[in-house]
């Protein structure tokens, strides 16, 4: 074989590699990113179930020192996660954003009343809880309605529930996936090796010698591929952090930590489990059968 084309080879075979660890480290990703959703699902519930809220619409004319006591003695319930006060003015204009017409012109004043929003605990935001609140609070005289969405609530509920079956089902149909893309792409890098495998063989060279080498390159790459994806989860992790900082809670740093360790291992795993099988596949093939 001339220079040229031992050149021609050694690119043909980093190349080769260079695919495989790429596909790995792109399948180990979406392995992690899986986990990540995993491990943040209840905390991502919390922030979905925690958004939900409800308003408490005040009477015409209610005092300042009334409102403050209401908003005071709502702030120390156990269902309250915050409070906000929506002054008539305040109301008016946002509404007046969403319709995009000044309502209150063309009416000729503002029928709005004042109101609290509150944004309820993760624990209360059911539909059971939010009853029995509701007829808590129109017990007090000077609040005229409780105004939440039951279905909006249910159907949060329900749709958590619905995903995190989901996330399981997934979980597995992506790990056989997994499987099966890498160990094609290895597969194909250790094609180009067909013969030189056939040669050991027939000098005699035992299969454990043969398959030495390939699988030891094969733990290599997924070990870097597995590197690289951990390189690429922390990248997304710490823009995610930046734009939605209630969503990632960098204090479980052990949780974390076991994400990655799992992500190198299911790297080596899988790569040694598909290297062996490429390799044993070409130490049982007929020498004719090789082109």
């Amino acid at each position: 074989m001339s220079e040229t084309e031992n050149k021609h080879a050694r690119r043909r075979l980093k190349s080769s590699y260079l695919t495989t660890i790429i596909s790995i480290s792109l399948v180990l990703f979406m392995l992690g990113m899986l986990g990540l959703i995993i491990l943040n699902a209840q905390q991502i519930s919390t922030h979905v179930k925690e958004n939900i809220g409800f308003s408490i619409i005040l009477k015409q004319g209610i005092k300042e020192v009334d409102i403050a006591q209401i908003k005071k003695s709502l702030d120390a319930e156990t269902f309250v996660k915050s409070t906000e006060f929506i002054d008539p003015d305040k109301a008016a204009k946002e509404f007046q954003e969403t319709l995009g017409e000044d309502f209150v012109q063309f009416i000729g004043e503002n029928p709005l009343l004042p109101s609290i929003d509150i944004k309820l605990n993760a624990a209360y935001a059911n539909p059971d809880s939010l009853a029995i609140i509701k007829a808590s609070l129109l017990e007090n005289s000077k609040i005229k309605e409780v105004f939440y969405q039951p279905d909006l609530v249910d159907a949060v509920n329900q749709n958590m529930k619905k995903i995190s079956y989901y996330l399981l089902g997934f979980s597995g149909l992506l790990l056989l996936i997994a499987m099966g893309l890498i160990n094609n792409t290895i597969r194909l890098s250790i094609y180009s090796k067909r013969f030189l495998i056939k040669t050991m063989q027939l000098v005699g060279a035992r299969h454990s010698f043969i398959r030495k080498p390939f699988v030891v390159r094969g733990i290599g790459n997924g070990i870097v591929a597995g590197f690289i994806a951990i390189g690429l989860i922390i990248t997304f992790l710490y823009y995610l952090q930046q734009q939605l900082p209630e969503l990632i809670d960098f204090e479980n740093i052990e949780l974390y930590g076991a994400l990655f360790l799992i992500i190198i291992i299911l790297g080596i795993v899988i790569s040694w489990i598909s290297t062996n099988l490429a390799v044993r596949k070409y130490l049982r093939i007929e020498s004719g059968d090789l082109y």
